[in-house]
């Protein structure tokens, strides 16, 4: 084959390649978990960006120039909803976006805190199965010719998922009542304490924003020394300098690093959903049932 026949099949297949290229939908998911869901049903089908990437705080998030051009082009933009990211839609609204704005916890009983809900819903698998079907159904639904692809994606996840909270639930079933019992940072595990029978105690709430007194934390310090509970861990998008104050005044010794809001970077332990679940379980049962 001359050069000049060679340059002409490139070019050909270029530009039958192209379409394909440019017709994929684009999808943006506001943060880690949420992507990781995503990429598992669309898998190469979409254009897929994620917002808040690893280890960081969709709480405290602050859209670049960049984000706002994703959104601004995109034809999906999956948001966790219950009040998770209260700055998605005045996003959407002033890039002048035209996607379709997918809640991946619609139909999802929230849990309350305070006046509000509980936007952690992912920490329990079973919400994990209904956000996946949300997904799938925005994407068969904008996306027809691929429709297939996305529900037999959907449906191999699914049953993946089915199997990882039989796991989870069979490796706290042996605990005993009184070890069931975790400090964290801030209030993002209540939904994997009412699935699993644990118990989660926070100085700060469902927000990382939010303050908490000098009286607050000295009165979880009481607590922590009058019912013995040694199991205290820091998260990953947190500051750990709150719970390492609380280890040191307590005695109780720090059991690891739980992920709570986001998922780790790839060379991390907690790369997607599922390591993240069955990390955070693996480092729970081990503090508990040991006691530290």
């Amino acid at each position: 084959m001359t050069v000049r026949v060679a340059l002409a099949v490139w070019l050909v297949a270029l530009l039958f390649a192209a379409p394909a290229i440019a017709d994929k939908v684009k999808v943006v998911a506001s943060f880690s978990i949420l992507g990781d869901l995503a990429k598992r049903v669309a898998g190469d089908r979409v254009e897929l960006k994620t917002l808040v990437g690893p280890d960081g705080d969709a709480h405290v998030f602050e859209p670049t120039p960049g984000d706002a051009r994703a959104i601004a082009q995109a034809q999906l933009f999956l948001i966790n909803g219950l009040n998770y990211e209260p700055w998605a839609e005045r996003l959407s609204k002033s890039t002048k976006s035209r996607a379709k704005i997918v809640v991946a916890a619609a139909g999802i009983k929230p849990l309350r805190f305070g006046t509000g809900a509980d936007p952690h819903a992912w920490q329990d698998v079973r919400n994990a199965i209904a956000y996946t079907e949300n997904i799938a159904r925005a994407l068969v639904v904008l996306d027809k010719p691929n429709g297939e692809h996305y529900r037999a994606n959907a449906f191999a996840y699914i049953d993946e998922l089915r199997q990882l909270d039989a796991e989870i639930r069979a490796s706290f079933a042996s605990l005993p009542t009184a070890r069931r019992r975790v400090i964290t940072t801030h209030d993002a595990f209540a939904y994997l304490g009412k699935a699993y029978g644990l118990e989660f105690i926070a100085p700060l709430g469902t927000s990382t924003e939010e303050q908490v007194s000098a009286k607050e934390v000295a009165m979880l310090i009481a607590q922590i020394k009058r019912e013995k509970i040694t199991a205290i861990f820091v998260e990953n998008i947190s500051d750990p300098r709150l719970i390492e104050q609380i280890a040191r005044e307590t005695g109780a010794k720090l059991g690891g690093k739980l992920y709570s809001d986001a998922l780790s970077a790839r060379d991390g332990a907690a790369p997607t959903y599922i390591a993240l679940m069955r990390h955070n379980a693996k480092l729970l049962t081990g503090a508990m049932a040991q006691g530290f």
